[in-house]
């Protein structure tokens, strides 16, 4: 009889040990590309930075920095230290400086990399600062007159 409890127990002890599910730490990643570096800032969600890296600390060649290659190598920096501090998924945020509608070279294959190491990417949000309206125009009322 007692001998039953005991196995009982022990089959308990088990079953709660195989239901621990892991878990889900969630960080942002700031992705700042332009044509000339691209640079990649991890932060948890209160916003301190975790890790900083940019395509200057990869390569020596400054024509290099905004390459994808390069992204890709910082992206996997930032992984190794995601990795070191439990994260699993990120929420990713673009700002591109390139004046145009699409980012930098270095943003795609920046994300890229990161699922390919095995993060969960949550949200990806394009903060670009765009212009809307802006100053007033030069010339007065009635405009320039030539």
């Amino acid at each position: 009889m007692a001998e039953e409890i005991i196995e009982q127990q022990a089959q308990e002890v088990v079953e709660e040990k195989k239901e621990k599910p892991k878990e889900e730490r969630l960080a942002i990643l700031n992705i700042y590309t332009t044509f000339n570096n691209t640079i990649i800032n991890l932060t948890d969600l209160a916003g301190n930075t975790i890790a900083k890296y940019s395509g200057g600390m990869s390569t020596k060649q400054s024509r290099l920095k905004a390459n994808p290659t390069i992204a890709m190598f910082v992206a996997q920096r930032i992984s190794e230290d995601a990795k070191d501090n439990g994260i699993t998924g990120f929420y990713v945020k673009i700002r591109a400086e390139t004046g145009q509608a699409n980012p930098g070279p270095g943003a795609h294959s920046a994300i890229k990399a990161l699922t390919r190491a095995g993060f969960k990417i949550l949200s990806i949000i394009d903060t670009t600062k765009m212009p809307r309206g802006g100053p007033k125009a030069k010339g007065g009322r009635r405009g320039r007159r030539v």
